[in-house]
């Protein structure tokens, strides 16, 4: 991560992993039930709140809100090494309309409430670093609420292109692993649109397209189109 002046300058994620990978023997010995999910499996029932707490030790999981129309928001994708949904006391009533899938078979450490708020009171170490976690996925939803949402749909998509580079776990620096369905859904614009956009992008050279993945090409031509919230925390090797 690229730091400027004396701290770190929080980048937009939409991947969470590894924030919690140094707890991993520490949550090993405490109360859990240790639980496998197929690909396609939900976490936790829908239209209930979150009622466990489980930290990722293999797969990833997708959270979004899916509408009565159909159509699907997606918020946040959650990978080994991290906790997720994070611990809080309450049932907030927007947990209902949220939903976590496995999207890749998954195994977890599962603890209640009752068992993570007794880490949480004891274990100093790990509540700070839940509070930092709790920092950047606040910092992911205002960047959307405050900057895509006014965008065009052309600049959401190299921005989310741009920080997806800094973010993904692709061996290959310049290559995301992600579907074009799954693009459409994070920013909530039309397939149509998307389909638009990249193919701009094509022509010029900057991506080249793969089957469940994006490949940047020209780096600095897709900073071009970025606007300077997204520019500025990032650096590339």
């Amino acid at each position: 991560m690229c730091t400027k002046g004396s701290g770190p300058i929080l980048i937009p994620r939409y991947f969470f992993a590894k924030d919690f990978e140094q707890f991993y023997p520490y949550f090993l010995s405490q109360p859990h039930q240790k639980r496998v999910f197929s690909k396609g499996a939900y976490l936790w029932e829908p239209n209930t709140p979150f009622e466990k707490i489980h930290y990722i030790i293999s797969g990833v999981a997708q959270n979004y809100a899916e509408h009565e129309n159909g159509h699907r928001k997606i918020i946040s994708f959650h990978g080994s090494g991290t906790v997720f949904p994070g611990y809080h006391q309450y049932d907030f009533k927007i947990e209902r309309s949220l939903i976590t899938r496995a999207i890749s078979d998954m195994e977890v450490l599962e603890f209640t409430k009752d068992e993570f708020r007794t880490m949480f009171e004891t274990n100093p170490a790990l509540s700070a670093n839940l509070v930092d976690w709790y920092s950047m996925y606040v910092n992911r939803l205002l960047y959307e609420t405050a900057h895509q949402g006014y965008n065009h749909s052309f600049l959401k998509l190299c921005n989310l292109l741009y920080l997806l580079l800094g973010s993904q776990n692709s061996i290959r620096k310049h290559v995301i692993d992600i579907t074009q369905d799954d693009i459409a859904d994070l920013l909530g614009i039309s397939r149509v649109n998307l389909t638009r956009g990249l193919s701009e992008l094509r022509s010029q050279n900057i991506i080249r397209t793969h089957r469940k993945q994006i490949e940047v090409i020209d780096l600095p031509a897709l900073a071009q189109y970025c606007s300077l919230e997204t520019l500025s925390p990032l650096c590339f090797v």
